[in-house]
């Protein structure tokens, strides 16, 4: 057997082994950063093959031309990948207020998608998404990467097995340097709505309910006009207590850059905690009749798993359980609204002055220093 059908077997665990089965192809539409990251994934992943990628930008489609294999279609044009019949999927990786359109385009053209969240930019919009895909038997799905992530797939199972009682407490903590007010969250909202909708996500994950109460603050950093730091407390309807804190604030001057994220899940009888420095993740497991300790690479967005599962989907004809579906994104979109909102109804002080935003800004530019940095609007040398 060849080793790309023997992967394939593996990954899609299939039975008829010895059958080949044809490349996924898809189209991206918006090379941005996510859009790069999307192809390289592709590129690696012998179950996908890129036949298109769109941008308006010269500068995107000239970075593409460098980096995509030879014979991939590139357009300014996005129709020309709705049209194409020959691809299966298309790879929704533009900013917010272009995705309603795109995947009302992906229902109209009969084009499986893959969207970056939220998939709208209000909620009415997501609404509506919603509602154009409900009677769908399109596969679509939003790239929550938390959900494919090991370490909350492990501490998942250690929670469903008992070791830790019942689950009463929830704690998200997601702190860096980066983005700096001003590179981005246009079209996704806020800072909490962009970032943290992936926090509010997986404490609704874990909890298995529906938000019941919730309680906000934030501060305004800098001065900048939207908050760049809050936290979040309240209930799920199942009794259960969580508290989600999200902000790039975390020393962006500081000579050497650090962050703080983890998660903490505490129950009745024992716990389940994560910490990772974005190249290893740390998982402790405290359990009634065991005690683990567990390290492995971070993973960062988990792109070639969400590729994989979609894969999978696609192969069997039917919606793998681990896939994210749109109304996850849709929820979590809505509560880091309403989170937000909150947060306005209380006092929202201000620490800092628009002087040091501008050195974080020249800092993370000129230096390339930082978390998440933009791609710079050059060419490739």
């Amino acid at each position: 057997m060849h080793k790309k059908d023997a992967y394939l077997c593996r990954v899609l665990n299939l039975s008829d082994c010895m059958k080949v089965y044809p490349k996924i192809k898809a189209g991206i539409i918006g090379f941005g950063r996510m859009g790069e990251m999307y192809l390289k994934e592709i590129m690696k992943n012998p179950l996908w093959k890129i036949s298109a990628i769109c941008d308006i930008d010269p500068e995107a489609l000239e970075i593409a031309s460098q980096l995509a294999p030879v014979g991939t279609k590139l357009t300014k044009d996005e129709t020309e990948i709705f049209e194409d019949e020959s691809i299966d999927v298309v790879v929704l990786s533009t900013l917010a207020d272009a995705r309603k359109k795109h995947l009302f385009k992906a229902v109209i053209y009969n084009k499986h998608a893959i969207a970056e969240k939220p998939v709208g930019a209000t909620i009415e919009e997501e609404h509506a998404v919603l509602e154009k895909l409900k009677d769908s038997s399109l596969f679509v799905t939003v790239n929550l990467p938390l959900r494919n992530a090991w370490y909350h797939k492990v501490i998942k199972e250690f929670i469903d097995s008992g070791e830790i009682g019942d689950l009463a407490i929830i704690r998200v903590c997601h702190m860096t340097p980066g983005l700096a007010p001003g590179e981005g969250h246009w079209a996704e909202g806020p800072l909490f709505h962009d970032c943290g909708m992936h926090y509010v996500d997986i404490a609704r994950w874990y909890a298995q309910s529906e938000f019941k109460t919730w309680n906000a603050q934030a501060i305004r950093m800098w001065n900048y006009e939207e908050p760049w730091w809050l936290q979040a407390n309240g209930t799920f309807q199942n009794g259960i207590v969580f508290d989600v804190t999200q902000g790039h604030v975390y020393g962006q001057l500081a000579k050497d850059l650090t962050h703080n994220g983890y998660v903490d899940l505490i129950g009745t009888k024992g716990i389940a905690r994560m910490h990772h420095n974005y190249v290893t993740a740390t998982v402790e497991l405290h359990g009634v009749t065991k005690t683990k300790v567990i390290k492995k690479p971070f993973g960062d967005k988990n792109l070639d798993i969400l590729l994989d599962l979609f894969a999978r989907s696609l192969a069997e004809g039917k919606r793998n359980a681990s896939l994210p579906k749109v109304e996850d994104a849709a929820i979590a979109s809505e509560y880091a609204w309403k989170f937000l909102e909150n947060a306005a109804l209380n006092e929202m002080p201000v620490r800092g002055d628009l002087k040091t935003l501008e050195e974080i800004r020249k800092r993370r530019n000129n230096k390339r220093i930082g978390y998440g940095l933009l791609r710079k609007k050059k060419f490739i040398e």
